[in-house]
């Protein structure tokens, strides 16, 4: 294990921490504020990556793609917002999971409808194809230096935006109190959307800087869910640097469980163990992550209300 290694896993868990970031902000005011558990919430970034995709390929410009892409994105979830979330608002959660599970599902059948059973290609600007040099020896790909400075750039946009506006004064006010923020003249259902329209729009980045290293296909939303999930859970519900905070900790650890954990079986146990548990042992690595935070504080590291 050297300089290099760790050097490389610390970058590619930032990459992937501020990812998630992106998708756990949105997901967390939606929960705070709404009370509602939105499972559609990947289908948005499974949309995204596609339009950001679909764009790009007609426009060829990425960026064109994927500013045309987050637009779109925002407005399927406007609409859908619009046409069957906001009934769901004053359900029970089972009745929540039960509806927005469905949509999950038939999200993915309507994009394999559109688009096909087969991933669609996505692939990065031209001029960030290739590596930079960081230091003697290391080398970095452009592309994902790229993502970690649009996933800090919106990050800071998105603290300015809660933390300096009205806006973001009224979303505080309703991930803390919602009744509160009624009582005080929150339009809560202009509140609502347009919470909802920012949670959209960030999927939709996601999805898109994300899109030329994952594969863009059908259920792609699934698994990076359950992980915005666990980021909200560890971050604490409602609360953005709470989520900010627990996606770089989920990033970094499942990020450096996988490289480091079989290289630690092996050095210890051999390379046949290694082989078989090192992946398995690092995969509940974030979840042994989520169990010890709530051992600790059950409302999470940074809850809405402190």
């Amino acid at each position: 294990m050297n300089t290099i290694l760790i050097l490389e896993q610390s970058l590619n868990g930032l990459q992937f921490g501020l990812m998630l970031f992106l998708l756990a902000a949105g997901l967390t005011l939606v929960f705070g504020i709404m009370d509602m558990i939105n499972l559609a919430h990947g289908s948005l970034y499974m949309i995204g990556a596609y339009l950001v995709a679909t764009f790009s390929q007609a426009s060829g410009s990425f960026w064109l793609g994927l500013g045309l892409g987050v637009l779109a994105t925002v407005l399927v979830g406007v609409l859908l917002e619009y046409t069957i979330l906001r009934r769901l608002y004053h359900r029970d959660h089972l009745s929540q999971v039960m509806g927005t599970f469905a949509i999950l599902l038939m999200s993915n059948e309507i994009v394999r409808i559109i688009w096909g059973a087969q991933p669609l290609m996505l692939n990065p600007p031209a001029a960030l194809a290739g590596p930079v040099m960081l230091m003697d020896g290391f080398s970095y790909p452009a592309y994902r230096l790229l993502i970690i400075g649009v996933g800090l750039a919106v990050a800071l946009l998105l603290w300015l935006l809660v933390t300096r506006t009205r806006f973001g004064m009224q979303v505080r006010a309703g991930a803390a109190n919602r009744e509160m923020a009624t009582a005080m003249g929150a339009n809560v259902r202009r509140l609502f959307t347009l919470v909802f329209a920012l949670g959209a729009a960030l999927c939709a980045v996601a999805g898109g800087m994300l899109g030329p290293l994952l594969a863009v296909q059908v259920g792609m939303g699934e698994s990076i869910l359950i992980l915005a999930f666990v980021v909200i859970v560890i971050g604490g519900i409602g609360s953005i640097r709470g989520a900010l905070l627990g996606a770089l900790l989920v990033g970094l650890v499942d990020t450096a469980g996988r490289t480091l954990v079989p290289l630690l079986f092996d050095k210890a146990m051999g390379p046949e163990v290694a082989a078989n548990a090192g992946p398995a042992v690092a995969s509940i690595l974030i979840y042994v992550l989520m169990a010890a935070v709530l051992f600790y504080k059950p409302q999470g590291l940074f809850p809405a209300h402190d």
